[in-house]
């Protein structure tokens, strides 16, 4: 019998994400100016302020007043109606130095056996229903609130859209687990105010139905034979949506990790990734995990799989890796025996994540919305600035853990 499965997804204006943002945005300048910087900042926001605590070691200093206005500057806070302006917040910051129980169990003599910076466990997922081995109804969610921040920007076709918005995607499924169709979106999103309810209403959903969605079909064909007449449409549910943003709802660094991961399928170990250096395991190895995900379903391992890998804090070698591919394996292999391959192939020591998945570069802005997986690869040159007139041009490349670059080698270990 066919089944519903719901993925949603949050905008960068969302109060959550600001938070995400202004913490990944201190995380590239540290690592700018200092590669070797040790970070676990968080972010909070709401009406008119925003406070700063986390743990820093550093040979650097930042203007991080400076840094958090200008993201939000760059998401779209720039009017005092919004109560949350770039120029106006109260910036509060309370970061201080890490603590050396915590650093000892990283650093050693020798880089190879860098400690695991916590411990838990984290997850990477594939599989191969987009072409990106994302979850089809998370990468539509997050299509959709792409393409309401460029009509926000536009402000053409819509001029009355606010930065905070919300999406979700239920898609029916056959017996199979073949997408099939598109069967409820959900989509709020903040506002100018109107002087009439019900014809404010009226209007917001007959552009999204007849602008949005028309132009994500037309940017993302590979999904448009999903979209039907059918679908249940529900456009700013609970009415009027002009208070929004950190005015509406305080937001905190890390409480979107299932937006940022893979929208409730697969599994995820609870640690968030925004404001961590990769010494934290959190992320590094969830981008580890999922590189090596892709790779597996890529090389035609398998059509879905998940990969779990654990630590323990201040220990280079993981505890366990483990693999498990749904009964889709294309291999003549039980699923413990794809796990003792992968260990072999690919060496998910920290220091080593760090160096394969060049990830002690300033690369994390670009994560913190929209999702930190099924991402484009592609290098770019990015400036930053520090007090006393200090700049500093990288050339850097982003979501590295995306890189089908481990093909050949999986299909070789496999004989595929």
């Amino acid at each position: 019998m066919a089944y519903l499965f719901t993925s949603e997804s949050v905008s960068e204006g969302h109060p959550d994400k600001i938070a995400d943002q202004i913490s990944d945005a201190l995380i590239d300048n540290f690592l700018a100016f200092d590669a070797e910087s040790k970070v676990a900042c968080e972010t909070l926001v709401t009406t008119g302020q925003v406070i700063l605590a986390g743990e820093v070691k550093s040979n650097t200093y930042l203007d991080v007043q400076h840094i958090a206005r200008e993201v939000i500057r760059k998401i779209g806070y720039t009017k005092s109606e919004y109560m949350f302006e770039a120029n106006s917040c109260g910036i509060l910051s309370a970061i201080h130095e890490q603590s050396a129980d915590i650093n000892q169990g990283v650093d050693r003599a020798s880089k190879e056996e860098q400690g695991a910076g916590d411990q838990g466990m984290m997850f990477g997922y594939a599989t191969n229903e987009t072409e990106n081995y994302m979850p089809l109804a998370l990468d539509l969610s997050h299509a959709l609130l792409k393409e309401l921040a460029n009509l926000r920007r536009e402000n053409a076709e819509i001029t009355y859209l606010r930065p905070d918005a919300k999406s979700q995607v239920t898609l029916e499924y056959s017996d199979d687990n073949k997408p099939q169709r598109i069967d409820a979106i959900v989509i709020s999103t903040q506002h100018d105010d109107f002087a009439e309810e019900a014809a404010m209403l009226a209007k917001i959903k007959s552009d999204l139905v007849s602008i949005l969605i028309p132009r994500v079909k037309a940017k993302y064909p590979q999904y448009a034979h999903l979209f039907n007449d059918q679908i249940t449409y529900h456009i700013n549910p609970t009415g009027k949506f002009v208070i929004g943003g950190p005015h509406g709802d305080t937001g905190l660094t890390g409480r979107k990790i299932i937006v940022d991961t893979y929208g409730g399928k697969g599994a995820h170990g609870g640690g968030a990734f925004s404001g961590k250096d990769p010494s934290k395991v959190d992320r590094s190895a969830a981008y580890a995990t999922r590189h090596i995900a892709k790779n597996l379903v890529a090389a035609g391992v398998c059509d879905e799989v998940l990969v779990q890998v654990s630590y323990a804090i201040g220990v280079a070698k993981p505890t366990s890796i483990n693999v498990v591919t749904y009964g889709t394996s294309k291999v003549n292999l039980t699923d413990g025996e794809i796990s003792k391959k992968v260990e072999a192939i690919f060496d998910m020591r920290p220091y080593f994540i760090e160096q394969r998945l060049k990830l002690r570069n300033p690369i994390y802005s670009e994560t913190a919305a929209y999702g930190h997986m099924g991402r484009t690869p592609e290098k770019v040159t990015k400036t930053f600035s520090a007090p006393g007139g200090l700049t500093k041009t990288v050339e850097v490349e982003l979501f590295t853990w995306e890189k089908l670059d481990f093909v050949d080698q999986v299909k070789s270990a496999f004989g595929i």
